[in-house]
């Protein structure tokens, strides 16, 4: 039995191979080799930023900024970028040398205050791409970014003129520079071409980043009698909203929409779209069609405007549509918003 069993063992193995030769039997295959991935080649391009001293976290136009230069790094156009917070004016030289040490693209100096020192870098560093916020520097190697807030402001000025219900409204200043004269004479004009009737307080708290200056502040305001508030104060203005929201009144905020600092408080916002800006210049420079030179972005530009978040719905009935229409006007120019506050002293709301 042994022996048969061996002998019909080994046909079977003989048969097996011959079938193997003829292709009846196939071979295990071997798993496909797997074709090399296509991965996109890593992006070189770098934006940085300097913030001023109201810091990355401003909840204003330095968080805005910044923005804009993460959007760039989501949609696949920089391979870095970079914010550098300055706690002291002191800071601002040293803080965009370094980015430029370190090779960077472009250089953002945010903010008005930023001007002197971004001036002095670009003539230090001719061949280094600047970018600025809120002021001007003439250089072959500076794009300087303006806007018209006082556009803007003006629609606030509308919403608070038609909103207020005991005729006083307030006006919260950061530093008493040039840029926030433009909230504050676009504010004023707006309420003056509602409601000539309406009483606007004004103070200036002389910082961009003591909330707790904002809030004093706004609270005075308030005591006096203001039931909306609307500031240009960057992270002090969060002291003015926190104020609005314990006293159950109304704050405009600023640069972004900051509804998120207040639901029910917060009626609209002036947006100032920072990130649009430094957003828009960095793809020039990565596509190599940079431009030096002033660029100045209003409501007709969509560089400022009314917040999405915009909470018509606890305003008078025809508050959107007036602001509208005066929206129109103003990009038509039919309407010249002033600003600054000896433009607005001759200032006179056109009938509509």
């Amino acid at each position: 039995m042994s022996r048969n069993l061996t002998i019909k063992a080994a046909s079977l193995v003989m048969a097996l191979g011959i079938l193997a030769g003829c292709g009846g039997a196939k071979a295990p295959e071997q798993a496909p080799a797997k074709a090399p991935e296509n991965k996109p080649a890593a992006v070189s391009f770098k934006a940085g930023m300097v913030s001023d001293v109201g810091g990355l976290n401003d909840h204003s136009f330095n968080e805005a900024a910044y923005g804009g230069l993460t959007k760039l790094k989501a949609d696949g156009l920089a391979g870095e970028v970079k914010g550098v917070e300055s706690k002291r004016q002191e800071d601002y030289e040293p803080n965009m040398q370094n980015l430029v040490d370190a090779k960077f693209d472009i250089v953002w100096g945010i903010g008005f205050l930023m001007g002197d020192a971004t001036a002095a870098q670009a003539k230090k560093n001719p061949n280094q791409k600047f970018g600025l916020i809120d002021s001007v520097v003439e250089a072959p190697n500076v794009a300087s970014i303006t806007f018209k807030e006082e556009e803007g402001s003006f629609l606030m000025g509308v919403i608070a003129a038609k909103t207020t219900k005991s005729k006083k409204v307030g006006f919260v200043g950061g530093m008493d520079i040039p840029v926030i004269h433009h909230f504050e004479a676009g504010f004023k004009a707006g309420v003056l071409s509602i409601d000539p009737t309406v009483q606007v307080q004004t103070v200036y708290t002389g910082k961009f980043d003591d909330p707790a200056a904002g809030k004093n502040t706004a609270l005075a305001m308030i005591n006096s009698g203001a039931d909306v508030i609307f500031h240009a104060a960057g992270g002090t203005g969060d002291g003015a909203i926190e104020a609005a929201k314990e006293k159950k009144v109304y704050a405009i905020g600023v640069d972004k929409d900051q509804n998120s600092l207040g639901k029910d408080t917060v009626i609209s916002s002036m947006m100032k779209r920072v990130d649009e800006a430094t957003y828009m210049v960095s793809k020039q420079v990565k596509e190599g069609k940079f431009k030096a030179g002033v660029t100045a972005l209003g409501l007709k530009e969509n560089g400022v405007g009314t917040a999405p978040s915009t909470r018509w719905d606890l305003m008078p009935a025809d508050t959107k549509a007036l602001v509208e229409k005066w929206a129109e006007a103003i990009k038509s120019g039919k309407v010249v918003v002033p600003n600054d506050m000896e433009k607005f002293k001759t200032f006179k709301a056109p009938q509509l």
